[in-house]
């Protein structure tokens, strides 16, 4: 046997294996659904504890910018 006729052979080997192994899946379906919950209930989390942030950013930048009076009217208009 040649050794260029066993790179061909071992290449087919390897392609072939490659190719049962693709299409296998890693994970089961129900264990796959349960994994993209658990993912969309962190970013649910993540969402609100941003925008509970937000709206404490806004209420207390409100409230320190009443005081302020013409200031905070004329720096309102610029963000525009």
């Amino acid at each position: 046997m040649t050794r260029g006729n066993q790179r061909d052979r071992d290449r087919e080997k390897a392609q072939k294996k490659l190719a049962s192994t693709k299409n296998k899946p890693t994970v089961s379906g129900t264990q796959l659904q349960k994994e993209k919950e658990a993912a969309a209930e962190i970013m649910r989390q993540k969402q609100a504890k941003a925008l509970e942030k937000k709206a404490a950013e806004a209420a207390a930048g409100s409230s320190s910018s009443s005081g302020g009076g013409g200031s905070a009217s004329a720096s309102g208009k610029a963000k525009k």
